[in-house]
């Protein structure tokens, strides 16, 4: 599980669904959600959470795809398994984990210090913990 420190900037509902946004060091991330937690406001500092298997690795990508969270980072660390590749990523000094299959990073040509992006849905994204403002 990856933790992102993040700021509300932007709050929207239609009937029970909320669509929040958030600054995460200049790059705006999305996240939907059926309910608002507790103390949730524009400004609210937040922790942000996201599940390794819940993010997807971007290479030589074009921008126009339906993800709404696009995070440029860089590779530090890979470690595979038999079926399994585990990928950390760095973007302003936070780690980012993503779990995909060996066969797609052998594909890709993942290496340490390659630049990639972190795809993540709006659906995927969570808040961990909300900050008192």
């Amino acid at each position: 599980m990856s933790l992102l420190k993040a700021k509300v900037i932007n709050i929207e509902a239609s009937d029970n669904v909320h669509i929040i946004e958030f600054d995460f060091y200049g790059t705006t991330l999305s996240m939907m959600g059926l309910e608002l937690c507790d103390g949730l406001v524009d400004g609210s500092q937040v922790d942000l959470q996201i599940k390794a298997t819940y993010v997807a690795i971007g290479k030589k990508i074009d921008k126009d795809i339906s993800y709404s969270n696009q995070i440029e980072s860089k590779i530090i660390n890979i470690t595979e398994s038999k079926l399994l590749t585990s990928i950390e990523l760095e973007t302003n000094n936070t780690i980012i984990e993503s779990i995909i299959t060996k066969k797609s990073s052998q594909r890709m040509g993942l290496k340490v210090g390659n630049k990639v992006v972190a795809l993540i849905k709006a659906s995927e994204l969570s808040i961990a913990k909300v900050y008192d403002v």
